[in-house]
């Protein structure tokens, strides 16, 4: 498993892994900021310039859930990872890819006060993090990590309440869905359904960044459609009488490490008053039901295309043809 020590800058994190890494059989440190210095030598200055967070770069990311998976797969045992993760799309990204990858992440936030953070600082300052602490702590880092208030306790005294929790049980790995990476090109099935004002409703996975339409994978031997029905009654608790009609079908390039595929969104109609719409558990943390103007800021841009053009099909009652969003013919 992993054990990912998250906080903001002067927590502690980094001091409480490598006295952690003495009390958990077959533990090593992987320290992120070993791929922020590759990256200063890799990548050109002006692709650097452009960010003001290593985590922006979408190559840091990868490279965490890649370094890290390769690590486990050679070492095995556990990985003490600290680093502060204060976006909770990347968290999505990160856990994600590693669930994916059937590795396990014990999120833990070391939570000491502000006042100890300052004090902390030879000038008595705030970490420059802090604001976007408060903003993770207050909506999502709270509930989604096992807190240890540290800020009376040394290094030692905090990998201890660490290990003990870990080995109890008391702080949990992060009950992510666990889909394997693909390896192939795929099929998916997402079906559109809309409430009597005609917005479209839109889930909030755990595993990825971003908002989706219920859907997923089109198992082997089953019609996309058939998928589409099932994904929407698993994520949604919501059972279709029908079969949804074709709205859009999207070929998605291979852009790698993703191997792309169809990408296909149906017709699930308007739901009647009163319908309820009930969450699988850990797969997503929520839904809404949203205009077309509203999605456009909750949904990658070739997504946001695959809605538009399917919206644009169910007002003509035509299907369209997509090609990475773009339709043709």
């Amino acid at each position: 498993m992993i054990v990912w020590v998250n906080g903001a800058s002067r927590a502690g994190k980094t001091t409480a892994a490598r006295e952690l890494i003495d009390l958990i059989p077959n533990c090593t440190l992987f320290d992120p900021e070993v791929i922020d210095a590759e990256l200063e030598r890799l990548l050109p200055p002006k692709r650097l310039a452009e960010v003001s967070d290593r985590q922006d770069l979408r190559i840091w990311r990868r490279l965490v859930v890649d370094t890290a998976a390769a690590l486990h797969a050679e070492l095995g045992g556990v990985l003490v990872v600290p680093m502060a993760l204060l976006r909770q799309e990347y968290r999505d990204e990160i856990f994600g890819g590693l669930a994916a990858r059937r590795i396990p992440v014990c999120h833990v936030l070391l939570a000491p006060g502000e006042t100890i953070l300052r004090e902390r600082d030879p000038a008595g300052e705030a970490p420059a993090d802090i604001e976007p602490y408060r903003a993770a702590f207050t909506t999502w880092l709270a509930a989604d990590a096992y807190p240890v208030d540290n800020g009376a306790l040394t290094p030692r005294e905090t990998a201890v309440r660490i290990a003990a929790a870990v080995r109890t049980g008391e702080a949990a790995p992060c009950d992510i869905v666990q889909t394997p990476e693909p390896t192939a090109e795929t099929v998916a099935a997402g079906v559109l359904l809309f409430d009597a004002e005609d917005r479209v409703l839109l889930v909030d996975p755990t595993y990825k960044p971003g908002w989706e339409f219920p859907g997923g994978v089109v198992e082997p031997g089953e019609a996309p459609a058939r998928a589409g029905m099932r994904e929407v009654a698993e994520e949604t608790g919501i059972r279709l009488a029908d079969v949804p009609g074709l709205l859009v079908v999207d070929w998605e390039r291979p852009v790698p490490p993703a191997y792309g595929g169809l990408r296909m969104l149906f017709d699930g109609g308007r739901l009647e008053h009163g319908v309820e719409v009930v969450l699988p558990g850990p797969e997503l943390r929520a839904w809404r039901f949203v205009t077309e103007e509203e999605a456009a800021g909750m949904l990658p841009p070739v997504r946001f295309e695959r809605l538009r053009w399917a919206l644009r099909a169910r007002e003509r009652g035509a299907a369209h043809y997509l090609e990475a969003g773009v339709p043709l013919g």
